[in-house]
């Protein structure tokens, strides 16, 4: 009978240890880790926030240190409870603590599972999968279908180009451009001016840029730079204008006058400006001219070789009236022309009688009174 009782209380004694080891007594020395998503998707550059809780199943109070293993390189990660960062919390017996594990997953990452532990040190472990759903990347790429345009001076040029975000994050670019010195450049997202632009990950936006070239611009072939940028990339595109040459001219004095004075019968030198206003040199520039009846034009030189453009070259202008040009105002006109290109400048020009048609004149007056004079003086009596 003894020995029986004595059996009895073994037995009990076995399934008193069977039931403190039990998973839910054993787990963790009495501490466990709990978080309803342990395996989990997203994209690159997602932000993951877990509630956790810390149970104590123990008899005792448990100051638990809390730590994070396997996080892979460049992710970030943090852990808090009641609004602090944490490395240890403190949980009563048969209680349970929440904290919030953040896992920052980069923009820039391979598609693929990531496996990661939250360990409370000497008491339970939680595995978490993440699993990135793309490949993630910094990349934006700023793209055209023609990046040449050709056209001259006085040309618009529209690139219609495309913007587009590679990240998995929406993204604000700064629009920038760096033409030559006096050209203007115009960013149109969507149709509207602006200098920044908003894309959500993996779209594109639409951008025209509008490049306008210099009014002093030469014939050339010119780059522009854009780009757009932000802090975390950089996209650029080199566009391209050509500016054919333009061909065009001025024929003036150096003071801008086109009148003077002359007596008829007599030369007059006059100074004149030939100016290349266009883009393109100007080559072997001739002269003409259109004038009254008997007057004399020459040109001296009568050929300019070159002229820069931008530039100027001076002639002489050798003008001389007709010997019976009344007074009065005349306009002869001078022609200055290449193949491509002329100018004309009409010269108005004073008549005036030579002094010794004055002379005559008066000496002409006077004979004619003094003759009056005598005829009335010699028969005036009768």
């Amino acid at each position: 009978m003894k020995s029986n009782k004595y059996n009895f209380k073994i037995l009990l004694l076995f399934f008193a240890f069977l039931f403190s080891m039990s998973p839910v007594a054993l787990a963790g020395n009495g501490i466990t880790l709990y978080t309803p998503y342990t395996y989990i998707s997203v994209p690159p550059g997602e932000s993951i926030d877990y509630t956790v809780q810390v149970k104590n199943y123990g008899s005792q109070l448990k100051d638990v240190e809390i730590s994070l293993s396997g996080l892979p390189e460049d992710w970030t990660s943090s852990l808090k409870a009641g609004g602090f960062t944490i490395q240890r919390i403190a949980v009563l017996p048969g209680e349970k603590e929440k904290l919030t594990l953040t896992v920052n997953v980069p923009l820039k990452v391979e598609k693929g599972k990531y496996n990661i532990k939250l360990i409370a040190k000497n008491h339970d472990v939680l595995p978490i999968t993440i699993n990135v759903s793309e490949e993630g990347t910094f990349k934006t790429e700023f793209t055209s279908d023609q990046i040449n345009m050709e056209g001259h001076s006085k040309s618009n040029f529209n690139f219609s180009t495309k913007l587009k975000n590679h990240t998995g994050e929406k993204q604000v670019y700064s629009l920038m451009a760096a033409p030559p010195r006096g050209w203007n450049v115009a960013f149109k997202p969507n149709g509207r001016q602006a200098t920044a632009v908003e894309i959500a990950p993996g779209k594109t936006s639409n951008i025209t840029v509008d490049v306008s070239p210099s009014s002093l611009v030469r014939a050339g072939s010119y780059k522009i730079p854009i780009k757009a940028t932000n802090k975390y990339t950089t996209a650029e595109l080199a566009l391209e204008v050509v500016i054919k040459g333009t061909y065009d001219m001025e024929l003036t004095t150096p003071t801008g006058l086109l009148s003077s004075s002359i007596t008829s019968g007599r030369d007059k030198q006059l100074e004149l400006l030939v100016r290349n206003t266009g883009s393109s040199e100007l080559r072997n520039v001739t002269f003409t001219s259109t004038k009254p009846k008997d007057w004399e034009v020459s040109i001296e030189p009568d050929t300019v070789s070159h002229i820069k453009a931008g530039g100027s070259a001076k002639v002489k202008a050798i003008i001389k009236a007709a010997d019976k040009a009344v007074p009065g105002d005349y306009l002869p006109k001078i022609t200055a022309k290449t193949p491509e290109v002329s100018s004309t400048a009409s010269i108005r020009f004073s008549v005036k009688t030579p002094l010794l048609w004055g002379w005559l004149g008066i000496f002409i007056i006077l004979g004619t009174l003094g003759a009056i004079y005598y005829l009335f003086k010699k028969y005036g009596r009768r």
